[in-house]
């Protein structure tokens, strides 16, 4: 079976967020989708490991963040290769509240949404939360991030906790003879044809020529977490 068939299907990104008691959370997903139009009914699929997940089942209710296509890796960093346990990921970020008190993006968003739980559909390592729309607005004009244009222009990298981190997997890139750099915290790879034009670095950069305090675009490891491919 060639799993990469799943390439096909096509996903989006986003930020889901949850509060509990006076906490907020969130996380990337890329699993969001309409179920129905009347009335106005979302779901979305979040690995049961999470914390957003805990927090969406004290709370019933979640706020989605739609990303923009110039979202910076950074900001995905943020939500999806940090543990909530650990940080406070809206910390030093632009976000404002629905009409329930959920946070969303108030950068880098097209869109937000906020639905009340309905339904809850196990789905073995994940959760389908099934919710009617509660609140939502149109925020920027743009075109919205997708998974593919994350992964094959951005070159970002997938979560273990996703449902589509062993498709990613599967998915090894084109063949080159070029050295690339991995990060072994986040598994982003630096491509010196490519550089990272997001943070100066014109393409055709050495690794070795990059500044001493240049950083994972994602994650924020150092120079000294990347190891040669």
């Amino acid at each position: 079976m060639d799993i990469k068939a799943l390439h096909t299907i096509s996903y989006g990104l986003y930020v889901v967020t949850a509060k509990k008691d006076n906490r907020f959370n969130g996380q990337v997903a890329n699993t969001v989708f309409q179920i129905s139009s009347e009335p106005p009914t979302v779901a979305v699929s979040i690995n049961k490991q999470n914390l957003t997940h805990e927090f969406i089942q004290a709370g019933r209710s979640f706020a989605v963040s739609v990303l923009a296509k110039d979202a910076p890796l950074s900001l995905i960093g943020q939500f999806g290769f940090k543990s909530g346990r650990e940080v406070d990921k809206f910390a030093g970020l632009n976000y404002k509240l629905t009409q329930s008190g959920l946070p969303y993006l108030a950068e880098h968003t097209l869109a937000h949404l906020e639905a009340e739980v309905n339904q809850t559909v196990d789905a073995g390592t994940h959760s389908i939360f099934i919710g009617t729309l509660t609140d939502a607005a149109v925020l920027l004009q743009g075109e919205p991030m997708t998974y593919a244009y994350y992964h094959q222009v951005k070159r970002g990298t997938t979560p273990k906790t996703a449902p589509t981190f062993a498709v990613a997997q599967a998915e090894t890139g084109p063949v080159t003879t070029t050295p690339r750099y991995r990060c072994t915290i986040c598994n982003y790879i630096y491509d010196p044809a490519q550089g990272d034009p997001e943070h100066g670095i014109a393409p055709g950069t050495p690794f070795e020529d990059l500044p001493g305090d240049w950083a994972c675009p994602i994650c924020g490891a150092g120079k000294e977490a990347f190891e040669r491919i």
